[in-house]
């Protein structure tokens, strides 16, 4: 439906990993009932890396065991290679992303080989994570610029997320990892999704806040015909392989954007708010979401008006 919008929540996998305080297993299980309340219908619970890569998601397997079960919900699990995927199935969860770059040098650094060299090993990837029943979906980073290269070439976008929806991707996100996008350049790279024959059914947007740019360029993409976002509460999240890379689109900011445009998410913006505050609690600091600081603003005063 036109008017339904799903948000793909990546807090705590994409806000946690760049947190260099390591949050405890049961507070990160209990950030994740509170999300699961909220009403998503998609959350991705952690990572399946090498733990050395990023320990903050070192207790993928005990986070996962203890995830509530809700029908509706379904957990992702990100995924760098088969071992990865192995990992993710025995751990049960329902759907699982992958990972390359659009740019060859923030490829290298991420993942230590070629964009190209990526994609072969995910085909198999993909194609075992298909025959074993799991959705798929394909992060595609640095789409709308690479902190290392500059401008990237949409032509490059245009032939990775083909070669991925060719190998059994149900979907690919387009990744703005430093936040270079701008409105015009995210209608560019999407009108050339089209024109290569990519559905915008089959692509979400990935944006983060880095120049202050990510909710004009998710209204771009909205106005071009995308209907998923990837978000994370409070604006928590970065990328530990990308220098300048703040937080990801605030959830709160978008959803409560949508929804005053008329737009349906199915989801309950103050339990994702209430979220926010404590995910903020267990961190320590201060979280950057406009619509968190509101919202915590308002709290204080709600309660500061209670004890008069």
């Amino acid at each position: 439906m036109q008017d339904r919008v799903r948000i793909h929540e990546v807090a705590l996998r994409d806000g946690l990993q760049n947190e260099s305080t390591v949050v405890p297993t049961a507070a990160k299980v209990e950030f994740a009932h509170r999300l699961a309340d909220a009403g998503y219908t998609d959350i991705e619970a952690t990572s399946f890396v090498r733990p050395k890569w990023i320990p903050q998601l070192a207790d993928a397997a005990d986070v996962c065991a203890r995830l509530p079960r809700i029908e509706g919900l379904t957990w992702w699990g990100l995924v760098p290679n088969q071992r990865g995927l192995d990992r993710a199935i025995g751990c049960g969860v329902q759907a699982v992303a992958t990972f390359l770059s659009a740019s060859e040098t923030h490829n290298r650094k991420n993942l230590n080989r070629t964009s190209r060299e990526s994609l072969v090993a995910l085909r198999e990837v993909i194609a075992n994570a298909r025959a074993d029943g799991l959705r798929v979906r394909a992060y595609i980073s640095t789409v709308f610029g690479c902190p290392y290269e500059g401008a990237v070439d949409p032509a490059r976008t245009v032939m990775l997320a083909g070669e991925l929806i060719a190998a059994g991707a149900h979907e690919v996100s387009l990744g703005d990892t430093t936040g270079m996008g701008d409105p015009k350049l995210v209608r560019r790279v999407l009108r050339a999704l089209t024109d290569g024959g990519i559905p915008l059914e089959a692509v979400a947007l990935h944006m983060h806040d880095t120049r202050g740019t990510a909710l004009a360029n998710i209204l771009a993409g909205l106005e071009a015909g995308v209907r998923t976002f990837d978000t994370s509460v409070a604006g928590l999240g970065g990328c530990p392989y990308a220098p300048g890379a703040s937080g990801n689109a605030a959830t709160e900011d978008l959803v409560n954007m949508l929804h005053a445009m008329g737009y349906d998410t199915g989801l309950d913006l103050e339990a994702i708010a209430e979220s926010g505050h404590f995910i903020e609690d267990v961190l320590g600091r201060e979280l950057p979401g406009r619509y968190h600081l509101y919202h915590r603003g308002s709290s204080s005063r709600d309660r500061g008006a209670e004890t008069a």
